[in-house]
């Protein structure tokens, strides 16, 4: 069965957002189109007998623009073996699901567009010079190779800039910073007053129509206003099966579509798997969780005996105090999603309180149970998020005050 068009396109979008090439590729595209635009202006100027910019030769061009290809090419390759370095000791050190983190990094994307541009351009205008061999004419492209030998100085400064941002990204403290803030605009995004949040959670039981996932995955985006208006062509609720960020086996069921009556209108389970995109791993698009689980690895790799660095699971651990707080005084997304008359037609799950606190506090309580420092801090951060927020939240951090008397041992 092939993959509905939409959802093609959704995949598509979302890995080119994601994706390390796309803005290289522009770049060299961008300088493969500048460099045949001057050229043509540099033909204009030659035919009105003007020369501008460059005085010398062809041979003299040539042997400049052969310079900067070569340069160039010998500094995106140096560039490329460091970004590689970087990620084999983010994966390693640090955590394999903060490669996603380095390879977003858009500085780096336009450090190596740089690179490449400048080569594409050097290549096309050592390509127009001409000599008078034969019948050809003279051609030395004056105003191209002068914006070339401009381009050799940018992508100089680039290059230096490049060397002082990835000896700041490897910095653990920049990762984690880093994770934090894409945290901290998710839930900005998600966790917002909700008008639907006073709504009736329904008892769907297993009654409905099942829509399996044709692929594996997880659960990383849900379109929320797609299904609503679906559900409300059906008259009927859609239950998205899994939570934001759950995995999905192909074949299990990933929807369950209830109906007022048999008539479904003529709605194909494709049209309904497009509100739902899936993808080999998790992001930070609308699951907090993915966050809060990237700063636990990192704060329990440091915790291990091979690494034994508590310092740097206090710092995980201040991060996750931050976000706690925003998470604990903000209001959760409603599980419950009605259309414009107030009928519930969706629900899905975006993660709850308790959910969010278990997975920032219990494995580093396990973990952290023989680090005075680390248990000093943990017990900081419950005292203080007892402090503000209010209601039943308060019972998740009420649960855990007595374990640091008795910590928890390993199974």
């Amino acid at each position: 069965m092939t993959e509905h068009p939409s959802a093609t396109s959704s995949r598509l979008f979302a890995r080119l957002a994601d994706g390390y090439w796309p803005i290289p590729a522009l770049c060299v595209v961008v300088a493969a189109g500048l460099s045949i635009g001057l050229l043509q202006v540099d033909e204009s100027l030659q035919r009105g007998g003007t020369r501008f910019a460059f005085t010398g030769g062809p041979e003299s061009a040539r042997s400049l623009l052969s310079t900067i290809a070569t340069s160039t090419l010998s500094l995106t390759a140096l560039v490329f073996s460091i970004t590689i370095l970087v990620l084999q000791l983010a994966s390693s050190q640090f955590s394999p699901r903060a490669l996603r983190s380095f390879l977003r990094d858009r500085e780096s994307q336009l450090t190596l567009g740089v690179f490449l541009a400048t080569f594409v351009f050097s290549l096309i205008a050592l390509r127009a010079v001409r000599g008078r061999e034969g019948l050809v004419d003279r051609f030395v492209p004056g105003v191209t190779i002068s914006v070339a030998f401009l381009l050799v100085v940018l992508s100089v400064g680039f290059f230096v800039r490049y060397i002082h941002h990835i000896a700041q990204s490897i910095r653990v403290t920049t990762l984690i910073e880093r994770i934090g803030e894409e945290t901290r605009q998710t839930i900005a995004r998600l966790h917002r007053p909700d008008a639907d949040a006073g709504q009736r959670l329904p008892e769907l039981d297993d009654r409905g129509r099942v829509v399996a996932a044709e692929v594996h995955g997880s659960v990383v985006h849900v379109d929320v206003e797609r299904l609503v208006a679906m559900a409300r062509a059906l008259n009927g609720v859609i239950a998205v099966v899994p939570r934001v960020g759950g995995f999905v086996a192909a074949g299990q069921p990933v929807l369950r579509v209830v109906t007022a009556t048999a008539n479904e209108n003529g709605v194909r389970d494709e049209d309904l798997r497009v509100a739902v995109r899936l993808e080999p791993e998790r992001s930070a698009e609308q699951d907090v969780g993915f966050g809060l689980r990237q700063l636990v690895d990192i704060a329990e790799r440091a915790l291990s005996p091979g690494t034994n660095d508590p310092s740097t699971a206090v710092q995980c651990l201040d991060q996750l105090h931050d976000l706690l707080r925003h998470l604990g005084t903000s209001a959760y997304p409603s599980a419950v999603r009605c259309d414009d008359d107030g009928e519930v037609r969706v629900i899905v799950h975006f993660g709850t309180w308790e959910e969010h606190v278990a997975l920032a506090l219990d494995e580093l309580r396990l973990w952290g149970r023989s680090s005075l420092q680390v248990r000093r801090r943990m017990e900081a951060l419950v005292v203080d998020l007892l402090g503000v927020v209010e209601g039943a939240r308060r019972q998740p951090l009420i649960e855990r005050v007595p374990l640091w008397i008795h910590p928890l041992e390993p199974a």
